[in-house]
């Protein structure tokens, strides 16, 4: 799925620069008190009765120039605008957290790491991985969501997170458009349909062909009911007035198994998952989302040449923080993560992963998870999908 609005995404192997868009691309502070009034409060506030009595003061005592008043209120002034200065230049003072929806090993994990090592070098901060699964991602989502928006809690957010969750479950602790404040996109991977050895299809025409035939008998695997490999079988189906069974298993695992071992036909999956497969010959790739082939499986054409432009299913990875979280906070970090996507050593480790480096403004991001929202909204409904 195309990104929408500046983002940018770095093509692994060719380490150049794919620009789909048209640009490029959150904490208290204490503060000591003032000894000499005016005071100033810590969000640089001079307090009222204190200026009041100032102005009383040097008012009354007409001995003294007018020019005296104008200089006694312009140190005042200057007070006004230092203290969020140093609020700004405060932060980071402590170790920040990065909460991952999923455990250790997965593709999620990895991009979690290789960003928070980034950035605290970046940050001179440790960036701690907090690993939160569970509940379909929505425990870490509402974990981040009443996190104190200081700029200390950062989430890695998947792309059902926060565009596919909340259309299956009207009951999650969370909004996601209410409770977070987007920072980037920091990493995408397209999405492959592959058939089994033994299924009697080679390419998309012969697949499309033989399931208009035996319309519900060719069955398809996923790693779960509402993720996005489920949605983006019902998305095939859609789109090529098919009908395919849905068999979902408990993750990617039990998923390419079943597939390997001819018990499903189909398997719907992130190139990240199916890529060593398709290599290795153990099953066949028929077509990868998207405009453009992927280095890793050269001979699996995209889905724009094989007639189906609209078949564009990319699952992204983007870094949140509480609603709340200072606006110089949330551009400091987009700054960094920005940097980050970009260096060769990160794009490198992501493509080993199978995945884009990628980044956004903050601005972008918002709008693909809204257009996003809108787009997977209907899928859920046309195709009935519901949690296990």
């Amino acid at each position: 799925m195309t990104l929408a609005g500046d983002i940018v995404h770095h093509t692994p192997h060719k380490f150049g620069v794919r620009v789909l868009g048209a640009g490029v691309k959150k904490t208290p502070v204490s503060h000591s008190r003032c000894r000499s009034k005016p005071i100033a409060d810590a969000t640089g506030r001079i307090e009222s009765t204190h200026l009041h009595m100032i102005i009383k003061r040097e008012t009354a005592m007409t001995r003294r120039p007018l020019s005296h008043l104008f200089g006694t209120l312009l140190a005042a002034g200057s007070l006004l605008a230092a203290a969020p200065i140093h609020a700004a230049d405060a932060w980071p003072n402590k170790p920040l957290k990065l909460i991952v929806a999923f455990p250790p090993g997965g593709a999620s994990d990895a991009v979690g790491r290789i960003y928070a090592e980034k950035l605290s070098e970046a940050l001179k901060q440790p960036v701690i991985v907090e690993n939160k699964p569970g509940a379909g991602t929505a425990i870490a989502a509402e974990a981040a969501a009443k996190a104190a928006p200081d700029g200390y809690t950062l989430s890695l957010a998947p792309t059902g997170q926060l565009t596919v969750l909340p259309h299956l479950n009207k009951n999650i602790p969370y909004d996601p458009f209410r409770d977070f404040a987007p920072v980037s996109i920091v990493a995408s991977v397209p999405y492959v349909i592959a058939a089994s050895a033994t299924t009697p299809v080679s390419n998309v025409k012969e697949l499309i062909a033989l399931a208009k035939k035996e319309p519900g008998k060719l069955s398809y695997s996923s790693c779960g009911n509402g993720t996005l490999c489920h949605l983006s079988g019902e998305l095939f189906q859609h789109l090529t007035s098919t009908e395919l069974l849905h068999v979902p298993y408990k993750g990617s695992a039990p998923a390419i198994t079943a597939l390997l071992s001819g018990e499903v036909n189909l398997a719907s999956d992130t190139l990240t998952i199916l890529s060593p497969q398709i290599k290795s010959g153990k099953a066949k790739g028929l077509v990868i989302s998207g405009k453009e082939r992927s280095p890793l499986i050269p001979n699996v054409p995209s889905a724009t040449e094989v007639g189906l432009p609209q078949f564009d299913v990319t699952s992204w990875f983007g870094i949140v923080v509480p609603a709340a979280t200072p606006k110089n906070i949330v551009t400091r970090l987009n700054q960094e993560l920005t940097r980050i996507a970009k260096l060769p050593e990160v794009k490198e480790r992501l493509a080993g992963q199978g995945l884009d480096a990628a980044y956004s403004t903050p601005e972008a991001f918002a709008k693909s998870i809204q257009e996003d929202s809108v787009r997977w909204g209907k899928i859920v409904q046309i195709s009935g999908a519901k949690l296990d």
